[in-house]
């Protein structure tokens, strides 16, 4: 006579909701957390978790590109060595790329051109 052998325990293909995934995101990403606790406390593994964001950044990257968005101009300034700018705008933001390059992105950018150049430079 064979022997069988009964696994017990949570069934290992689970389905997770969106409302789910994102919560679970939200809680390994956030600032002080460890994915590797996370993991242990929904019983997943990392390698999920970081499919999920990749899924995640994709659909979000898609839906920034969608043609809903216009395409448009925004303003650059080249600065010289001495770092002054050379626009009447006020700057919000400067991001440092290394190297002594900088982008400045005035208050006058819209979301959308932000995020384009932003996702550009990435």
């Amino acid at each position: 006579m064979g022997q069988i052998t009964v696994f017990s325990g949570p069934e290992r293909r689970r389905r997770w909701s969106a409302e789910e995934r994102l919560e679970i995101l939200t809680e390994a990403f956030s600032p002080g957390a460890c994915v590797a606790e996370v993991c242990r406390r929904h019983d997943i593994s990392s390698s999920l978790i970081y499919t999920w964001r990749g899924k995640l950044r994709a659909a979000q990257a898609s839906a920034a590109c969608s043609p809903a968005i216009g395409s448009g101009f925004a303003e650059a300034v080249m600065l010289e060595g001495n770092g002054e700018h050379h626009s009447d705008a006020p700057m919000a933001i400067v991001v440092d790329l290394g190297r002594g390059k900088q982008v400045s992105i005035f208050t006058a950018a819209s979301p959308e051109q932000v995020t384009a150049a932003l996702q550009a430079l990435r």
